[in-house]
């Protein structure tokens, strides 16, 4: 099972307000974790919508955690993010399956799916953040060339 970017980049971002005492920019952490300006903005909308972030805008706009990262939950965030319906073709949102209902690869699967989210239930954003100013470090050492 691979994560969508979209997940990925939502993870990095609470990561690094989480590991930050500051506001962090869209550029600022576009250009740290050397990924795409405009991805990672409508990733950050995302993330604002469904509450984990509080956005400012003009100069010296940004964003912060909208709540502590001990009460963001990892699990969760997956959820919110990653479109697991459609994983394989026989699930809801996928395209359909000719032996359907005859076989157990669905409810197999299924169960996957929920054991792996069980076990990301298990941490906060906190607990994935054990780390904070080696995590900043790392960021602010020389930063990745941006993906466009």
């Amino acid at each position: 099972m691979q994560l969508s970017l979209h997940t990925d980049y939502a993870l990095r971002v609470l990561m690094a307000l989480a590991a930050s005492d500051e506001q962090l920019s869209v550029e600022w952490i576009a250009r740290h974790y050397g990924i795409s300006r405009n991805h990672l903005a409508k990733v950050a909308q995302g993330l604002q919508a469904e509450g984990y972030v509080v956005t400012f805008r003009g100069r010296g706009g940004g964003m912060r955690l909208a709540r502590d990262a001990r009460d963001i939950n990892v699990g969760d965030v997956v959820r919110r993010f990653e479109s697991l319906d459609g994983f394989i073709s026989c699930m809801p949102g996928g395209g359909g399956c000719a032996i359907d209902g005859a076989c157990g690869l669905k409810p197999a699967l299924g169960g996957a799916i929920a054991a792996f989210l069980a076990y990301l239930d298990r941490f906060s954003l906190a607990a994935i953040t054990t780390k904070p100013k080696k995590l900043m470090r790392r960021l602010e050492e020389e930063a990745p060339p941006t993906a466009s």
